[in-house]
C-alpha cells in the first residue's frame, strides 16, 4: 500500500518515517497540512516539537509494532 494511503490509519499513533535521503525519524503522527506530514517528536527532558516533512521527502511510513509479551517490572 502506498504510504499516502496509510496516513488516515496512523493519525495519533507512533510512527517511523523513512526519508528519501536515507535518514529516518519517529514520533506521533498528527496529520497533514499543505502536502506536509505533521509529526510530534521528542527533543529532550519534557520538550517536544511539531515537525513538518514535505511529502516529496518521504519514502515510507509505518506504525510501531506492539510489544512482545510485556512483563511487569518488579
Amino acid at each position: 500500500m502506498p504510504w499516502q494511503q496509510k496516513i488516515r490509519y496512523l493519525i495519533g499513533q507512533p510512527v517511523g518515517i523513512s526519508l528519501a535521503n536515507g535518514q529516518g525519524t519517529s514520533g506521533v503522527l498528527c496529520g497533514t497540512s499543505d502536502n506536509k506530514l505533521l509529526v510530534i517528536e521528542y527533543m529532550y527532558q519534557a520538550q517536544f516539537a511539531l515537525k513538518q516533512y514535505d511529502f516529496q521527502m518521504i519514502q515510507d511510513i509505518n506504525g510501531f509494532p506492539p510489544c512482545q509479551n510485556p512483563q511487569p517490572l518488579y
